[in-house]
């Protein structure tokens, strides 16, 4: 249990003192950046997802008669 306790207490005093953080300028436009990718992606995915749709409808219109 001890080893435990001193992986964690190791891992906090990693992050607090070797790990360089971003300030919060850099934060707050990197998290602008992840939520525009997101729906521009998300968006893609959807076209992507209607095109495909409506063509697999065809295919069963066209094959159903």
């Amino acid at each position: 249990m001890a080893g435990i306790v001193n992986y964690i207490k190791e891992s906090f005093g990693e992050l607090k003192n070797n790990v360089s953080w971003p300030s919060w300028a850099e934060t707050q436009s990197l998290t602008i950046l992840v939520a525009v990718f997101s729906i521009i992606f998300s968006l893609a995915i959807w076209g992507v997802d209607t095109v495909f749709s409506e063509v697999i409808a065809y295919y069963f219109k066209i094959i159903n008669g």
